[in-house]
């Protein structure tokens, strides 16, 4: 179980970023069920996913899934009182917004129709497990997923200032293999992009040394930003996207365009990044 702490509005850039990209996907889906995963002791984030997931893709279902049942029973007594008051927290048409006892293997996630999660955001749960714990639970997720299905582990700061997180693939074996990172930050007050190193995932917080990808994106963020100071007199903003411009031209492979960067974000894709030391791997799978 985790500590349970959160915040409104804590995971919106690691939302935003989801509708951004997978919107499209949800709408096209068949019984489109998102989970949330790891909610906590309140179900603020979930219901919040659930909002801005709804006014994208109406006939979502979103499910949030708590391995500590007390927590889930607390849940569902706030969201049924919240929805009695008028508060906004169904989701779609009417389908609601459902909280159950499970763990990695999503137990009880399922659609009404019976289908399977499109898309499970679990944020700020993996970082209390070790690293080596890492993959199997992807693949744990990744077996109880709809095949071409999106695993988000994300994590971030208190307020949600300073996020990254790692895009996940489901592939049609239930196998599961990280696509990309994500760094995610707010601009305003920045000193350095490395500032997000504290709030890696649990699969690169530890590889941030000489030698390991990670480390070496954020040595060339920290000195791209530097060069580009003078930008800074045009607004934060420009100063971001001429550094991500910059690193782009130093030849790592970023993921999205200035569009991205205008926001804050800069993805790259995981090989870049991807854990060096000998046996590390980038896939898991799991028999279902």
């Amino acid at each position: 179980m985790t500590r349970g702490t959160t915040g409104a509005n804590r995971l919106r850039r690691v939302d935003r970023w989801l509708l951004a990209r997978h919107g499209a996907a949800l709408r096209r889906a068949a019984g489109p069920l998102v989970v949330d995963l790891g909610f906590g002791a309140s179900p603020t984030t979930t219901l919040e996913l659930a909002a801005r997931v709804s006014a994208v893709v109406p006939d979502v279902e979103v499910v949030g899934v708590e391995v500590d049942a007390s927590r889930v029973a607390d849940a569902r007594r706030l969201a049924a009182d919240r929805a009695g008051r008028g508060a906004g927290v169904v989701a779609g048409d009417g389908a609601g917004v459902r909280f159950v006892t499970g763990g990695f293997d999503l137990a009880g996630a399922r659609g009404t129709s019976g289908a399977r999660p499109s898309v499970v955001r679990a944020a700020n749960v993996l970082r209390q497990y070790g690293e080596g714990e890492v993959l199997g639970a992807w693949a744990t997720m990744a077996a109880a997923c709809a095949p071409g299905a999106v695993l988000v582990d994300a994590t971030c700061d208190e307020v949600g200032r300073r996020a990254a997180w790692v895009e996940v693939r489901v592939g049609d074996d239930l196998g599961a293999t990280p696509v990309s990172l994500t760094l995610s930050l707010r601009l305003a007050g920045l000193q350095r992009p490395s500032e997000v190193a504290p709030r890696l995932p649990k699969a690169l917080i530890h590889r941030n040394v000489p030698g390991e990808g990670v480390h070496a994106l954020l040595v060339s963020l920290d000195a791209a930003w530097e060069r580009a100071a003078a930008t800074g007199s045009f607004g934060v903003r420009q100063r971001w996207v001429a550094t991500c411009r910059a690193v782009a031209a130093a030849g790592w492979p970023l993921v999205g365009g200035q569009g991205r960067w205008r926001l804050g974000e800069v993805s790259v894709a995981w090989d870049a990044v991807a854990p060096s030391s000998p046996g590390s791997r980038t896939s898991a799978h799991q028999d279902p």
